[in-house]
């Protein structure tokens, strides 16, 4: 009769909707949301020089128009903003007054990056770059020097001033993380900018 019937319990009907197919997909998006934080840059320059701090995006998308980008220091303090692809002075620290600067340019190709003039030691530390509505974040590690007098200067000797030059910079990579290639504009310090 009718108390034959095999009733099904959710719990069988979940095991079967899990298919490697899908399984798949949830380890992809996973990957490539980890894949957004990973890395992180160190960036030495000296006392009175200038340095760009990389910031790019990985979208390959990108509309100006509904892009905003942040860049914060050690203390989380605005240094820069771009607000729907265009400079906002709004809430900027006082101290990056006519010494912070991008590249409006590079928006379009994803380079964000900043470039800080007339460098102090109180300049030294974390800055970090947050891109909405992507989500992406980039840190940079800015080691400031005495003097321009570094090992590294003495192999570059006679290509450029060491005052003015962009320091030795490397991607550090956090345990785990393979990230994704990055556009290294202007980290060469031969770039004129």
């Amino acid at each position: 009769g009718s108390g034959s019937r095999k009733q099904r319990f959710p719990e069988e009907s979940t095991k079967e909707s899990f298919t490697p197919a899908l399984i798949c997909c949830f380890i992809c998006v996973f990957a490539v949301l980890v894949n957004k934080v990973c890395l992180q840059v160190t960036v030495e320059a000296v006392i009175g020089g200038s340095v760009v701090l990389p910031c790019s995006s990985a979208q390959h998308d990108l509309k100006l128009q509904d892009t905003d980008v942040h860049w914060r220091d050690k203390n989380d303090k605005i240094v820069y903003s771009i607000i729907k692809g265009k400079h906002s002075v709004a809430g900027r620290d006082p101290r990056y007054k006519n010494r912070a600067e991008t590249f409006p340019d590079e928006y379009l190709r994803g380079n964000f990056s900043l470039k800080l003039i007339n460098l102090t030691h109180a300049d030294a530390g974390k800055y970090i770059c947050f891109l909405t509505p992507s989500n992406e974040h980039e840190t940079a590690e800015l080691i400031i020097k005495e003097t321009g007098n570094t090992p590294s200067d003495q192999e570059n000797q006679g290509e450029d001033s060491g005052a003015n030059s962009v320091g030795k910079s490397g991607p550090l990579l956090w345990p785990g993380c393979q990230p994704e290639p990055r556009p290294q504009h202007f980290l060469d310090g031969k770039s004129r900018i």
